[in-house]
């Protein structure tokens, strides 16, 4: 999960700004923590302790509200009521990563994965999306390779990856659909090299770079054995106590490198 978090501090500055190349400081002095790693944390939260994801998701908003939530999710968190909105964003995927470190089987990863999106996110799409990234951490961590990952995640979910980060960059934009971020957060994994790659790829598509980070990042996590050491202890340190106490807390846990 800290590979998640790290994805969303790198790119939290390019989301308002995005660029088109991997060739950037890797920590802006802006660099920040966002609604991706708060609701992130929240879900390693639930994992660890059972808590309901719904209860937890308002508590974690109350206690950083101003993390750069979206409309539909601020209006749903300041409701007393938690039905969810059917939405088909990329909030569901973003925030998804810890359940593939905390399941012994993909069918129980996917089930905790769906459950997990459609607190909020119940629409199709949004459930899809968030199970497409949960299900590739947990193949990542249990030592699959690139082509059974993809294999995988096309046939289940249907997400084309066949087309290249060059093809897809000149005219990608900002998306904030599962549909339109998703499969390109897992192909700029496919295309990488390393952990630090996975995330400068993502970001170089120019889109809501924080989110396609965040989930490129966890997919790497696991598949690179980890978070390089400079990338790990600078995110900890960005992190609020409390955020970072659980993910520490989640880590040692799940056995997370």
């Amino acid at each position: 999960m800290l590979g998640a978090i790290a994805g969303d501090v790198i790119g939290s500055v390019y989301e308002a700004r995005p660029i088109k190349t991997t060739r950037f400081p890797l920590f802006h002095p802006l660099c920040q923590f966002t609604d991706d790693t708060v609701l992130t944390v929240a879900m390693a939260d639930h994992l660890l302790r059972g808590e309901p994801y719904a209860e937890l998701m308002k508590r974690y908003f109350r206690a950083h509200p101003d993390a750069g939530y979206g409309g539909m999710f601020i209006q749903w968190a300041l409701m007393d009521e938690s039905e969810p909105y059917n939405s088909w964003g990329n909030g569901s995927a973003m925030r998804t990563s810890p359940v593939g470190y905390a399941f012994e089987t993909m069918d129980e990863t996917l089930a905790a994965a769906k459950a997990g999106a459609e607190v909020t996110h119940d629409h199709p799409e949004g459930i899809k999306g968030a199970q497409a990234i949960a299900a590739a951490v947990f193949l990542a961590r249990t030592g699959r390779d690139k082509d059974a990952i993809k294999e995988c995640v096309e046939s289940r979910f249907s997400y084309n990856l066949d087309r290249t980060l060059d093809e897809i960059r000149p005219m990608y934009s900002f998306e904030v659909s599962c549909r339109h971020s998703v499969p390109q957060a897992i192909r700029a994994f496919l295309e990488s090299t390393d952990f630090e790659s996975a995330v400068r790829l993502a970001i170089s598509l120019g889109g809501d770079s924080d989110t396609l980070a965040c989930m490129a990042g966890a997919i790497a996590q696991p598949f690179y054995g980890g978070v390089p050491e400079p990338i790990h202890r600078r995110v900890l340190e960005i992190l609020d106590d409390d955020l970072a106490a659980v993910t520490r807390e989640f880590s040692e846990r799940f056995n997370c490198p």
